[in-house]
Protein backbone atom coordinates (compact mmCIF):
# COMPACT_ATOMS: atom_id res chain seq x y z
CA UNK A 1 0.00 0.00 0.00
CA UNK A 2 1.01 3.55 -0.79
CA UNK A 3 2.91 5.70 2.10
CA UNK A 4 0.61 8.94 1.60
CA UNK A 5 -1.69 9.36 4.01
CA UNK A 6 -5.01 7.52 4.17
CA UNK A 7 -8.55 8.70 3.75
CA UNK A 8 -12.30 7.40 4.19
CA UNK A 9 -12.05 5.75 0.65
CA UNK A 10 -8.54 3.28 2.16
CA UNK A 11 -11.09 2.63 4.67
CA UNK A 12 -13.57 1.69 2.75
CA UNK A 13 -11.86 -0.93 0.40
CA UNK A 14 -10.33 -2.21 3.79
CA UNK A 15 -13.29 -3.00 5.51
CA UNK A 16 -14.64 -4.53 2.20
CA UNK A 17 -11.52 -6.60 2.02
CA UNK A 18 -12.05 -7.92 5.62
CA UNK A 19 -15.42 -9.47 4.43
CA UNK A 20 -13.62 -10.83 1.20
CA UNK A 21 -15.37 -8.74 -1.11
CA UNK A 22 -13.54 -9.28 -4.61
CA UNK A 23 -15.59 -7.02 -6.83
CA UNK A 24 -17.36 -3.70 -6.86
CA UNK A 25 -19.83 -2.90 -9.68
CA UNK A 26 -20.43 0.25 -10.74
CA UNK A 27 -19.72 3.50 -12.45
CA UNK A 28 -16.92 6.00 -11.03
CA UNK A 29 -18.11 9.42 -9.88
CA UNK A 30 -17.04 12.44 -8.36
CA UNK A 31 -17.88 12.01 -4.62
CA UNK A 32 -16.69 8.00 -5.22
CA UNK A 33 -13.28 9.38 -6.24
CA UNK A 34 -11.28 8.43 -3.54
CA UNK A 35 -12.76 4.56 -2.94
CA UNK A 36 -11.74 3.74 -6.54
CA UNK A 37 -8.27 5.90 -6.49
CA UNK A 38 -7.56 3.39 -3.40
CA UNK A 39 -8.37 0.67 -5.36
CA UNK A 40 -6.14 1.41 -8.34
CA UNK A 41 -3.44 2.35 -6.07
CA UNK A 42 -3.03 -0.93 -3.71
CA UNK A 43 -6.56 -2.21 -3.97
CA UNK A 44 -5.91 -4.34 -7.09
CA UNK A 45 -2.84 -5.83 -5.26
CA UNK A 46 -4.57 -7.23 -2.53
CA UNK A 47 -7.19 -8.75 -4.28
CA UNK A 48 -10.58 -6.31 -4.98
CA UNK A 49 -11.70 -5.06 -8.44
CA UNK A 50 -13.94 -2.77 -10.05
CA UNK A 51 -16.35 -3.79 -13.18
CA UNK A 52 -17.41 -1.18 -15.03
CA UNK A 53 -20.87 -1.02 -16.56
CA UNK A 54 -22.90 1.53 -18.54
CA UNK A 55 -26.34 2.24 -16.41
CA UNK A 56 -25.70 1.80 -12.70
CA UNK A 57 -29.08 -0.60 -12.92
CA UNK A 58 -27.02 -2.96 -14.89
CA UNK A 59 -24.58 -2.77 -11.65
CA UNK A 60 -27.03 -3.07 -9.01
CA UNK A 61 -28.26 -6.90 -11.41
CA UNK A 62 -24.29 -7.64 -11.45
CA UNK A 63 -23.82 -7.66 -7.91
CA UNK A 64 -27.62 -9.78 -7.20
CA UNK A 65 -26.22 -11.96 -9.43
CA UNK A 66 -23.02 -12.00 -8.28
CA UNK A 67 -24.91 -13.06 -4.57
CA UNK A 68 -26.76 -15.82 -6.19
CA UNK A 69 -24.06 -17.19 -7.78
CA UNK A 70 -21.68 -17.47 -4.80
CA UNK A 71 -23.70 -16.82 -1.63
CA UNK A 72 -21.67 -14.34 -0.82
CA UNK A 73 -22.42 -10.47 -0.20
CA UNK A 74 -22.48 -8.77 -3.78
CA UNK A 75 -21.73 -4.61 -3.51
CA UNK A 76 -22.42 -1.91 -6.07
CA UNK A 77 -21.78 2.01 -6.21
CA UNK A 78 -23.63 4.69 -7.34
CA UNK A 79 -22.51 8.63 -6.83
CA UNK A 80 -24.91 11.28 -5.20
CA UNK A 81 -28.01 11.67 -7.06
CA UNK A 82 -28.72 9.65 -10.33
CA UNK A 83 -26.13 7.04 -9.95
CA UNK A 84 -27.91 6.77 -6.66
CA UNK A 85 -31.61 6.80 -8.27
CA UNK A 86 -30.01 4.25 -11.35
CA UNK A 87 -29.42 1.81 -8.68
CA UNK A 88 -33.20 1.65 -7.38
CA UNK A 89 -34.74 -0.87 -10.05
CA UNK A 90 -32.04 -3.52 -9.45
CA UNK A 91 -32.31 -3.18 -5.47
CA UNK A 92 -36.33 -3.83 -5.78
CA UNK A 93 -35.65 -6.31 -7.69
CA UNK A 94 -32.98 -7.84 -5.16
CA UNK A 95 -34.97 -7.47 -2.15
CA UNK A 96 -37.94 -8.93 -3.52
CA UNK A 97 -36.02 -11.99 -4.15
CA UNK A 98 -34.06 -11.83 -0.66
CA UNK A 99 -30.82 -11.50 -1.88
CA UNK A 100 -27.80 -10.02 0.03
CA UNK A 101 -26.02 -7.06 -1.66
CA UNK A 102 -24.75 -4.13 -0.02
CA UNK A 103 -24.85 -0.80 -1.81
CA UNK A 104 -23.28 2.41 -1.63
CA UNK A 105 -24.17 5.55 -2.52
CA UNK A 106 -21.94 8.76 -2.55
CA UNK A 107 -23.94 12.34 -1.03
CA UNK A 108 -22.98 15.70 -0.87
CA UNK A 109 -21.32 16.88 2.12
CA UNK A 110 -23.66 18.21 4.40
CA UNK A 111 -22.40 21.68 4.20
CA UNK A 112 -23.50 21.89 0.78
CA UNK A 113 -27.16 20.85 2.25
CA UNK A 114 -30.20 22.85 0.62
CA UNK A 115 -27.74 25.42 -1.84
CA UNK A 116 -28.86 23.89 -5.48
CA UNK A 117 -25.19 21.87 -5.52
CA UNK A 118 -24.96 19.59 -8.44
CA UNK A 119 -26.64 16.65 -7.91
CA UNK A 120 -27.86 17.44 -4.29
CA UNK A 121 -30.74 17.61 -2.70
CA UNK A 122 -32.19 14.44 -2.80
CA UNK A 123 -33.27 12.46 0.49
CA UNK A 124 -31.55 9.07 -0.58
CA UNK A 125 -32.31 6.99 2.92
CA UNK A 126 -35.74 7.79 2.27
CA UNK A 127 -35.59 6.79 -1.35
CA UNK A 128 -33.73 3.27 -0.27
CA UNK A 129 -36.48 2.37 2.33
CA UNK A 130 -38.74 0.77 1.52
CA UNK A 131 -36.64 -1.94 -0.75
CA UNK A 132 -33.80 -2.39 1.75
CA UNK A 133 -33.42 -3.72 5.11
CA UNK A 134 -31.41 -0.88 6.24
CA UNK A 135 -29.92 2.28 5.65
CA UNK A 136 -26.78 4.24 7.16
CA UNK A 137 -25.41 7.55 6.72
CA UNK A 138 -22.14 8.21 7.56
CA UNK A 139 -20.19 11.75 7.87
CA UNK A 140 -16.62 11.05 9.52
CA UNK A 141 -14.12 8.53 8.44
CA UNK A 142 -14.15 7.00 11.80
CA UNK A 143 -17.50 5.88 11.55
CA UNK A 144 -17.09 4.19 8.42
CA UNK A 145 -15.86 0.26 9.85
CA UNK A 146 -18.33 -0.03 12.31
CA UNK A 147 -21.16 1.34 9.50
CA UNK A 148 -20.41 -1.62 7.17
CA UNK A 149 -20.32 -4.42 9.65
CA UNK A 150 -23.57 -2.84 10.66
CA UNK A 151 -24.67 -3.24 7.07
CA UNK A 152 -22.72 -6.16 6.09
CA UNK A 153 -24.77 -7.98 9.33
CA UNK A 154 -28.07 -7.57 8.40
CA UNK A 155 -27.64 -8.03 4.77
CA UNK A 156 -26.63 -11.60 5.56
CA UNK A 157 -28.52 -12.17 9.08
CA UNK A 158 -32.01 -13.73 8.87
CA UNK A 159 -34.08 -13.58 5.54
CA UNK A 160 -30.75 -11.81 3.58
CA UNK A 161 -31.56 -8.67 1.95
CA UNK A 162 -30.22 -5.43 0.24
CA UNK A 163 -28.65 -2.63 2.14
CA UNK A 164 -27.88 0.67 1.61
CA UNK A 165 -24.82 2.74 2.71
CA UNK A 166 -24.53 6.45 1.97
CA UNK A 167 -21.08 8.05 2.59
CA UNK A 168 -21.42 11.54 2.44
CA UNK A 169 -18.79 13.10 0.66
CA UNK A 170 -16.59 14.43 3.81
CA UNK A 171 -16.65 10.63 4.98
CA UNK A 172 -14.67 9.61 2.04
CA UNK A 173 -11.87 12.47 1.58
CA UNK A 174 -10.98 13.32 4.82
CA UNK A 175 -8.25 11.72 6.60
CA UNK A 176 -8.04 8.03 8.19
CA UNK A 177 -6.17 7.59 11.90
CA UNK A 178 -4.69 4.44 12.78
CA UNK A 179 -7.79 4.17 15.19
CA UNK A 180 -10.10 4.26 12.26
CA UNK A 181 -8.21 1.02 10.50
CA UNK A 182 -8.02 -0.70 14.16
CA UNK A 183 -12.12 -0.60 13.84
CA UNK A 184 -11.81 -3.21 11.41
CA UNK A 185 -12.44 -6.69 12.84
CA UNK A 186 -12.64 -9.99 11.48
CA UNK A 187 -16.70 -11.19 10.54
CA UNK A 188 -16.52 -13.82 13.25
CA UNK A 189 -16.48 -10.87 15.86
CA UNK A 190 -19.24 -9.46 15.26
CA UNK A 191 -22.18 -11.37 13.37
CA UNK A 192 -22.98 -14.63 13.83
CA UNK A 193 -21.55 -17.86 11.59
CA UNK A 194 -24.21 -20.30 12.82
CA UNK A 195 -27.13 -21.05 11.71
CA UNK A 196 -30.51 -20.30 13.67
CA UNK A 197 -32.27 -23.80 14.67
CA UNK A 198 -35.57 -24.03 15.14
CA UNK A 199 -37.78 -24.86 18.41
CA UNK A 200 -37.35 -28.56 19.25
CA UNK A 201 -40.52 -28.50 20.66
CA UNK A 202 -42.06 -27.22 17.24
CA UNK A 203 -40.17 -30.10 15.38
CA UNK A 204 -41.98 -32.71 17.65
CA UNK A 205 -44.91 -30.98 16.63
CA UNK A 206 -44.31 -31.62 13.05
CA UNK A 207 -43.00 -34.81 13.39
CA UNK A 208 -46.75 -35.75 14.69
CA UNK A 209 -48.12 -34.19 12.04
CA UNK A 210 -46.68 -36.08 9.45
CA UNK A 211 -47.57 -39.36 11.39
CA UNK A 212 -50.94 -38.93 10.17
CA UNK A 213 -49.69 -38.39 6.89
CA UNK A 214 -50.70 -40.77 3.80
CA UNK A 215 -49.98 -38.30 0.90
CA UNK A 216 -47.45 -35.66 1.87
CA UNK A 217 -45.21 -33.54 -0.26
CA UNK A 218 -42.09 -31.34 0.14
CA UNK A 219 -41.69 -27.93 -1.66
CA UNK A 220 -38.45 -26.63 -1.23
CA UNK A 221 -38.07 -22.94 -2.30
CA UNK A 222 -34.82 -20.21 -1.89
CA UNK A 223 -34.30 -20.87 1.56
CA UNK A 224 -32.94 -23.98 0.95
CA UNK A 225 -30.85 -22.47 -1.44
CA UNK A 226 -29.91 -19.78 0.44
CA UNK A 227 -28.70 -21.85 3.30
CA UNK A 228 -26.59 -24.67 0.90
CA UNK A 229 -29.35 -27.43 2.40
CA UNK A 230 -29.85 -29.13 -1.02
CA UNK A 231 -28.44 -32.77 0.33
CA UNK A 232 -29.82 -32.37 3.31
CA UNK A 233 -32.76 -31.94 1.20
CA UNK A 234 -32.53 -34.95 -0.99
CA UNK A 235 -31.72 -37.13 1.97
CA UNK A 236 -35.12 -36.35 4.10
CA UNK A 237 -36.76 -36.77 0.12
CA UNK A 238 -35.32 -39.68 -0.48
CA UNK A 239 -34.43 -41.64 2.50
CA UNK A 240 -38.58 -41.31 3.57
CA UNK A 241 -39.60 -41.11 -0.09
CA UNK A 242 -41.69 -37.75 -0.01
CA UNK A 243 -42.29 -36.26 -3.45
CA UNK A 244 -40.52 -32.78 -3.62
CA UNK A 245 -41.17 -30.18 -5.78
CA UNK A 246 -39.51 -26.65 -5.36
CA UNK A 247 -40.76 -23.10 -6.35
CA UNK A 248 -39.23 -20.94 -8.74
CA UNK A 249 -36.74 -19.78 -6.50
CA UNK A 250 -35.83 -22.96 -5.04
CA UNK A 251 -34.67 -24.82 -8.96
CA UNK A 252 -31.91 -26.77 -8.03
CA UNK A 253 -32.39 -27.95 -4.28
CA UNK A 254 -33.12 -31.37 -6.00
CA UNK A 255 -33.10 -32.61 -9.36
CA UNK A 256 -35.10 -34.68 -12.00
CA UNK A 257 -32.51 -37.52 -11.50
CA UNK A 258 -34.07 -38.67 -7.83
CA UNK A 259 -36.36 -41.05 -7.68
CA UNK A 260 -38.75 -38.37 -5.32
CA UNK A 261 -38.61 -34.83 -7.72
CA UNK A 262 -41.81 -33.62 -9.22
CA UNK A 263 -41.13 -30.82 -10.58
CA UNK A 264 -40.53 -26.95 -10.36
CA UNK A 265 -44.02 -25.58 -11.98
CA UNK A 266 -47.30 -26.01 -10.82
CA UNK A 267 -48.70 -26.79 -14.70
CA UNK A 268 -46.51 -29.79 -14.68
CA UNK A 269 -48.83 -33.20 -14.44
CA UNK A 270 -47.48 -34.46 -10.92
CA UNK A 271 -46.70 -31.28 -9.52
CA UNK A 272 -50.12 -30.00 -9.98
CA UNK A 273 -52.01 -33.72 -9.01
CA UNK A 274 -49.88 -33.33 -6.02
CA UNK A 275 -50.75 -29.58 -5.47
CA UNK A 276 -54.62 -30.61 -5.43
CA UNK A 277 -54.39 -34.44 -3.31
CA UNK A 278 -51.56 -34.23 -0.75
CA UNK A 279 -52.89 -34.25 2.65
CA UNK A 280 -49.51 -32.89 4.66
CA UNK A 281 -46.88 -29.96 2.85
CA UNK A 282 -43.75 -29.50 4.45
CA UNK A 283 -43.09 -26.00 3.14
CA UNK A 284 -39.37 -25.46 3.39
CA UNK A 285 -38.34 -21.77 2.93
CA UNK A 286 -40.86 -20.81 0.37
CA UNK A 287 -43.23 -17.32 -0.33
CA UNK A 288 -46.90 -19.25 -0.78
CA UNK A 289 -46.69 -16.08 -3.81
CA UNK A 290 -47.94 -15.95 -7.19
CA UNK A 291 -45.51 -18.78 -8.04
CA UNK A 292 -47.30 -21.02 -5.78
CA UNK A 293 -50.63 -20.01 -6.97
CA UNK A 294 -50.83 -18.50 -3.14
CA UNK A 295 -51.58 -21.70 -2.01
CA UNK A 296 -55.47 -21.02 -3.18
CA UNK A 297 -58.05 -23.38 -5.32
CA UNK A 298 -58.69 -24.53 -7.53
CA UNK A 299 -55.15 -25.54 -7.41
CA UNK A 300 -54.56 -26.32 -4.24
CA UNK A 301 -56.89 -28.68 -1.62
CA UNK A 302 -58.16 -26.36 1.18
CA UNK A 303 -57.97 -29.34 3.62
CA UNK A 304 -54.39 -29.92 3.88
CA UNK A 305 -52.34 -29.65 6.82
CA UNK A 306 -49.48 -26.98 6.62
CA UNK A 307 -45.88 -27.34 8.00
CA UNK A 308 -44.27 -24.28 6.94
CA UNK A 309 -40.06 -23.25 7.82
CA UNK A 310 -39.18 -20.32 7.03
CA UNK A 311 -36.52 -17.48 8.94
CA UNK A 312 -38.88 -14.57 8.54
CA UNK A 313 -41.50 -15.06 11.04
CA UNK A 314 -43.50 -12.41 8.81
CA UNK A 315 -43.75 -15.32 5.73
CA UNK A 316 -45.65 -17.65 8.03
CA UNK A 317 -49.21 -18.04 7.68
CA UNK A 318 -49.32 -15.59 4.45
CA UNK A 319 -52.06 -16.47 2.05
CA UNK A 320 -52.69 -19.71 3.96
CA UNK A 321 -52.87 -20.91 7.27
CA UNK A 322 -50.23 -23.18 8.80
CA UNK A 323 -50.59 -25.83 11.49
CA UNK A 324 -47.09 -25.65 12.48
CA UNK A 325 -44.54 -22.55 12.25
CA UNK A 326 -40.41 -23.61 12.68
CA UNK A 327 -38.77 -20.42 12.23
CA UNK A 328 -35.07 -21.25 11.73
CA UNK A 329 -32.38 -21.89 9.32
CA UNK A 330 -34.09 -24.24 6.34
CA UNK A 331 -30.61 -26.68 7.08
CA UNK A 332 -30.51 -26.52 10.19
CA UNK A 333 -34.56 -27.68 10.57
CA UNK A 334 -33.85 -30.09 8.06
CA UNK A 335 -31.12 -31.62 10.50
CA UNK A 336 -33.36 -31.39 13.32
CA UNK A 337 -36.15 -33.15 11.45
CA UNK A 338 -34.15 -36.13 10.23
CA UNK A 339 -32.58 -36.62 13.94
CA UNK A 340 -36.54 -36.96 15.42
CA UNK A 341 -37.59 -38.77 12.64
CA UNK A 342 -35.08 -41.39 12.59
CA UNK A 343 -35.80 -41.30 16.08
CA UNK A 344 -40.17 -41.36 15.99
CA UNK A 345 -41.33 -41.41 12.62
CA UNK A 346 -43.00 -45.67 12.23
CA UNK A 347 -40.72 -47.25 9.86
CA UNK A 348 -44.22 -48.45 7.75
CA UNK A 349 -44.59 -45.13 6.79
CA UNK A 350 -41.91 -44.99 4.23
CA UNK A 351 -43.71 -48.07 2.16
CA UNK A 352 -47.05 -46.29 2.34
CA UNK A 353 -45.38 -43.06 0.81
CA UNK A 354 -43.19 -45.08 -1.36
CA UNK A 355 -47.10 -46.03 -3.04
CA UNK A 356 -47.71 -42.17 -3.37
CA UNK A 357 -44.61 -41.39 -4.62
CA UNK A 358 -44.80 -44.21 -7.02
CA UNK A 359 -48.51 -43.03 -8.28
CA UNK A 360 -46.92 -39.17 -8.92
CA UNK A 361 -43.84 -40.59 -10.68
CA UNK A 362 -46.05 -42.39 -13.13
CA UNK A 363 -48.15 -39.24 -13.86
CA UNK A 364 -45.40 -37.17 -14.82
CA UNK A 365 -44.53 -39.67 -17.78
CA UNK A 366 -46.98 -37.21 -19.09
CA UNK A 367 -45.17 -34.28 -19.12
CA UNK A 368 -42.32 -36.19 -21.45
CA UNK A 369 -45.34 -37.02 -23.70
CA UNK A 370 -45.67 -33.04 -24.14
CA UNK A 371 -41.90 -32.85 -25.03
CA UNK A 372 -42.53 -34.87 -28.02
CA UNK A 373 -45.47 -32.72 -29.29
CA UNK A 374 -42.95 -29.81 -29.16
CA UNK A 375 -40.71 -31.36 -31.25
CA UNK A 376 -43.04 -32.73 -33.98
CA UNK A 377 -44.03 -28.65 -34.36
CA UNK A 378 -43.08 -27.45 -37.91
CA UNK A 379 -45.16 -24.70 -37.48
CA UNK A 380 -43.29 -21.12 -38.66
CA UNK A 381 -42.87 -18.72 -36.44
CA UNK A 382 -41.89 -21.67 -34.08
CA UNK A 383 -43.68 -21.42 -30.98
CA UNK A 384 -41.47 -20.63 -27.92
CA UNK A 385 -41.50 -24.35 -26.52
CA UNK A 386 -39.45 -25.05 -29.58
CA UNK A 387 -37.16 -22.71 -29.20
CA UNK A 388 -36.46 -23.26 -25.40
CA UNK A 389 -36.04 -27.07 -25.67
CA UNK A 390 -33.81 -26.53 -28.74
CA UNK A 391 -31.53 -24.83 -26.28
CA UNK A 392 -31.77 -26.46 -23.18
CA UNK A 393 -31.42 -29.86 -25.08
CA UNK A 394 -28.37 -28.58 -26.39
CA UNK A 395 -26.48 -27.63 -23.17
CA UNK A 396 -24.87 -29.84 -20.71
CA UNK A 397 -26.72 -29.57 -17.28
CA UNK A 398 -24.41 -27.77 -15.47
CA UNK A 399 -25.08 -24.73 -17.44
CA UNK A 400 -25.79 -21.35 -15.60
CA UNK A 401 -29.33 -20.54 -16.77
CA UNK A 402 -30.06 -16.71 -16.76
CA UNK A 403 -33.90 -15.71 -17.80
CA UNK A 404 -35.63 -12.63 -18.23
CA UNK A 405 -38.76 -11.40 -19.90
CA UNK A 406 -42.14 -12.38 -19.22
CA UNK A 407 -43.99 -15.25 -20.99
CA UNK A 408 -40.53 -16.41 -22.92
CA UNK A 409 -39.55 -16.86 -18.44
CA UNK A 410 -42.92 -18.82 -18.30
CA UNK A 411 -42.10 -20.91 -21.52
CA UNK A 412 -38.63 -21.86 -20.51
CA UNK A 413 -40.08 -22.72 -16.73
CA UNK A 414 -42.90 -25.46 -19.06
CA UNK A 415 -39.35 -27.01 -19.73
CA UNK A 416 -36.51 -26.32 -16.87
CA UNK A 417 -36.61 -29.82 -15.99
CA UNK A 418 -36.05 -32.07 -18.99
CA UNK A 419 -32.32 -32.11 -17.44
CA UNK A 420 -30.83 -31.86 -14.43
CA UNK A 421 -30.44 -28.43 -12.67
CA UNK A 422 -27.38 -27.99 -10.27
CA UNK A 423 -27.85 -25.92 -6.93
CA UNK A 424 -27.08 -22.15 -7.63
CA UNK A 425 -27.51 -22.21 -11.59
CA UNK A 426 -30.57 -20.75 -12.21
CA UNK A 427 -30.89 -16.92 -12.05
CA UNK A 428 -34.39 -15.20 -12.28
CA UNK A 429 -35.73 -12.22 -10.72
CA UNK A 430 -38.92 -14.16 -9.59
CA UNK A 431 -40.78 -12.10 -7.23
CA UNK A 432 -40.74 -8.45 -8.44
CA UNK A 433 -40.44 -9.91 -12.05
CA UNK A 434 -37.86 -7.55 -13.06
CA UNK A 435 -37.10 -6.78 -16.81
CA UNK A 436 -33.88 -5.66 -18.10
CA UNK A 437 -32.08 -8.44 -15.59
CA UNK A 438 -30.88 -10.90 -18.45
CA UNK A 439 -27.48 -9.17 -19.63
CA UNK A 440 -26.38 -7.91 -16.54
CA UNK A 441 -27.37 -11.67 -14.33
CA UNK A 442 -25.21 -13.09 -17.30
CA UNK A 443 -22.50 -10.81 -16.84
CA UNK A 444 -22.51 -10.98 -13.27
CA UNK A 445 -22.93 -15.06 -12.94
CA UNK A 446 -19.95 -15.06 -15.53
CA UNK A 447 -17.47 -13.28 -13.32
CA UNK A 448 -18.62 -15.21 -10.62
CA UNK A 449 -18.30 -18.40 -12.46
CA UNK A 450 -15.61 -18.07 -15.35
CA UNK A 451 -15.04 -21.77 -15.86
CA UNK A 452 -19.22 -22.13 -16.79
CA UNK A 453 -21.31 -21.66 -19.91
CA UNK A 454 -23.60 -19.10 -19.13
CA UNK A 455 -26.48 -18.75 -21.19
CA UNK A 456 -29.66 -15.96 -21.11
CA UNK A 457 -33.13 -16.46 -22.27
CA UNK A 458 -34.76 -13.12 -22.94
CA UNK A 459 -37.48 -11.94 -24.91
CA UNK A 460 -37.20 -9.02 -27.30
CA UNK A 461 -38.84 -5.99 -24.82
CA UNK A 462 -36.60 -7.16 -22.20
CA UNK A 463 -33.15 -7.49 -24.16
CA UNK A 464 -33.75 -3.70 -25.36
CA UNK A 465 -33.81 -2.79 -21.36
CA UNK A 466 -30.39 -2.97 -20.83
CA UNK A 467 -28.37 -3.94 -24.07
CA UNK A 468 -25.79 -1.71 -23.37
CA UNK A 469 -24.03 -3.84 -21.27
CA UNK A 470 -23.56 -6.16 -24.17
CA UNK A 471 -20.21 -3.62 -24.44
CA UNK A 472 -19.58 -4.28 -20.84
CA UNK A 473 -19.41 -8.15 -21.91
CA UNK A 474 -16.95 -7.61 -25.04
CA UNK A 475 -15.03 -5.03 -22.87
CA UNK A 476 -14.65 -7.85 -20.35
CA UNK A 477 -14.26 -10.47 -23.16
CA UNK A 478 -17.21 -12.39 -21.06
CA UNK A 479 -18.55 -15.24 -23.49
CA UNK A 480 -22.25 -15.07 -22.54
CA UNK A 481 -24.89 -16.26 -24.95
CA UNK A 482 -28.02 -14.14 -25.25
CA UNK A 483 -30.63 -16.38 -27.08
CA UNK A 484 -33.88 -13.85 -27.67
CA UNK A 485 -37.38 -15.21 -27.92
CA UNK A 486 -38.27 -12.46 -30.92
CA UNK A 487 -42.47 -12.64 -31.12
CA UNK A 488 -42.11 -8.68 -31.83
CA UNK A 489 -44.45 -8.05 -28.56
CA UNK A 490 -44.68 -7.44 -25.11
CA UNK A 491 -45.93 -11.03 -25.00
CA UNK A 492 -47.21 -10.72 -21.01
CA UNK A 493 -49.35 -8.14 -21.53
CA UNK A 494 -50.76 -9.28 -24.62
CA UNK A 495 -51.98 -12.17 -23.34
CA UNK A 496 -53.58 -10.39 -21.01
CA UNK A 497 -54.96 -8.41 -23.01
CA UNK A 498 -55.93 -11.85 -25.10
CA UNK A 499 -57.95 -13.46 -22.51
CA UNK A 500 -59.65 -10.68 -20.54
CA UNK A 501 -59.74 -7.57 -23.08
CA UNK A 502 -61.47 -9.17 -25.79
CA UNK A 503 -58.38 -9.16 -27.77
CA UNK A 504 -58.35 -5.29 -27.67
CA UNK A 505 -54.42 -4.99 -28.04
CA UNK A 506 -53.05 -1.69 -27.02
CA UNK A 507 -49.22 -0.75 -27.12
CA UNK A 508 -48.23 -3.92 -27.09
CA UNK A 509 -46.82 -4.61 -30.54
CA UNK A 510 -43.74 -4.11 -32.34
CA UNK A 511 -41.84 -3.69 -35.54
CA UNK A 512 -39.60 -6.58 -36.76
CA UNK A 513 -36.11 -5.47 -35.65
CA UNK A 514 -32.95 -7.71 -35.98
CA UNK A 515 -31.49 -7.47 -32.94
CA UNK A 516 -28.58 -9.38 -34.03
CA UNK A 517 -27.31 -6.75 -36.14
CA UNK A 518 -27.39 -4.26 -32.87
CA UNK A 519 -25.59 -6.34 -31.33
CA UNK A 520 -22.92 -6.64 -34.18
CA UNK A 521 -22.39 -3.61 -33.44
CA UNK A 522 -20.93 -4.02 -30.28
CA UNK A 523 -18.70 -6.46 -31.62
CA UNK A 524 -20.65 -9.30 -31.04
CA UNK A 525 -20.84 -12.61 -32.28
CA UNK A 526 -24.43 -13.00 -33.53
CA UNK A 527 -27.32 -14.68 -35.78
CA UNK A 528 -30.44 -13.98 -36.85
CA UNK A 529 -32.54 -17.31 -37.25
CA UNK A 530 -36.07 -18.54 -37.70
CA UNK A 531 -36.35 -22.04 -38.29
CA UNK A 532 -35.68 -24.89 -35.23
CA UNK A 533 -33.00 -27.02 -37.16
CA UNK A 534 -30.87 -23.79 -37.04
CA UNK A 535 -30.84 -23.60 -33.30
CA UNK A 536 -27.98 -25.78 -32.51
CA UNK A 537 -25.82 -25.26 -35.03
CA UNK A 538 -26.04 -21.28 -34.25
CA UNK A 539 -25.28 -22.10 -30.47
CA UNK A 540 -22.70 -24.14 -31.19
CA UNK A 541 -20.81 -21.00 -33.21
CA UNK A 542 -21.86 -18.78 -30.78
CA UNK A 543 -18.87 -21.31 -28.13
CA UNK A 544 -16.71 -21.63 -31.05
CA UNK A 545 -16.68 -17.73 -31.70
CA UNK A 546 -15.40 -17.44 -27.80
CA UNK A 547 -16.86 -13.97 -28.19
CA UNK A 548 -20.31 -12.61 -26.59
CA UNK A 549 -23.29 -13.93 -28.40
CA UNK A 550 -26.20 -12.74 -29.31
CA UNK A 551 -28.74 -15.12 -31.49
CA UNK A 552 -32.35 -13.57 -32.09
CA UNK A 553 -34.92 -16.49 -32.86
CA UNK A 554 -38.12 -15.59 -34.47
CA UNK A 555 -41.06 -17.24 -32.52
CA UNK A 556 -44.60 -16.77 -32.68
CA UNK A 557 -46.93 -15.34 -30.18
CA UNK A 558 -48.25 -17.75 -27.88
CA UNK A 559 -50.27 -17.21 -24.36
CA UNK A 560 -48.91 -19.52 -21.51
CA UNK A 561 -50.96 -22.27 -19.48
CA UNK A 562 -49.88 -20.24 -16.56
CA UNK A 563 -51.56 -16.88 -17.50
CA UNK A 564 -54.81 -18.78 -18.15
CA UNK A 565 -54.60 -20.61 -14.57
CA UNK A 566 -53.60 -16.72 -13.41
CA UNK A 567 -56.64 -15.45 -14.75
CA UNK A 568 -58.58 -17.96 -12.91
CA UNK A 569 -57.81 -17.52 -9.62
CA UNK A 570 -58.38 -13.85 -10.27
CA UNK A 571 -62.09 -14.54 -11.30
CA UNK A 572 -62.50 -16.77 -8.23
CA UNK A 573 -61.23 -13.86 -5.98
CA UNK A 574 -64.39 -11.34 -8.00
CA UNK A 575 -61.51 -9.18 -9.39
CA UNK A 576 -62.95 -10.18 -13.10
CA UNK A 577 -66.49 -9.71 -12.49
CA UNK A 578 -68.44 -6.84 -14.44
Amino acid sequence: MSKQTLDGGDLVVKCLLKEGVSKIFGIVGGELLTIYDAIERWGREEGIDTVMVRHEQAAGHMADAWARATGEIGVCMGTAGPGVTHLVPAVAAANADSIPVLIIGAQIARMFDDTGILQGGLDQIALMKPITKLQISVEHPYEIPHAIQRCIKTAMSGRKGPVFLELRETALVRNASEEDMRKIIDPNQYRAILRPAGNPEEIKRAINVLKTAKKPIIIAGGGVNASEGHNDLIKLSETYVIPTATSFNGVGTIGKDKKTFIGSKLTASAYRNAASEADVILSLGCSWNYTLFYGAPPIWDQTQKIIQVDIDPNEIGKNRPVNVSIIGDAKVVIQQLLKEMEESLPKEKISEWSEWNDYLQEIRKQDDLEIQKILKSKKLPMKPHRLVFEVLDFFPPDIQLVIDGGDIFVFTMDLINIKNRPPRSFFRSVSMGHLGTGIPYAIGVKIAKPDKIVVCITGDGSFMFTVQELETAVRLNLPIIVIIGNNCAWGMIKSNQKLNLGKRYCDVDFPPINYAEIARGFGCYVEKISKPEDIKPALQHAIDSKKPAVIDVDISFETPTAMKLLGLYKKNKGLLER
